[in-house]
């Protein structure tokens, strides 16, 4: 018997797979706006100011994704 509560405390049920899976979108999601808000706001900014920064317009989407998905 003590064998048997020690596997059922260690498998997850169906709704906590669903909630692990909610969850999962909810960071997806979160991180996807993250991406596309930054990718916009250094669309906004002139060649100008990307030159200050020391950017070209070809590496925002990669600044950005390193932002989003890299930057925790």
């Amino acid at each position: 018997m003590a064998n048997a509560s020690i596997l059922r405390t260690e498998t997850f049920g169906i709704a906590d797979r669903f909630a692990a899976l909610i969850q999962d979108l909810q960071e997806r999601r979160a991180r996807r706006k993250l991406f596309r808000d930054t990718l916009n706001e250094m669309s906004a900014l002139g060649d100008r100011e990307l030159r200050d920064l020391g950017l070209s317009r070809s590496q925002l989407r990669s600044v950005a994704w390193e932002h989003a998905y890299n930057g925790k």
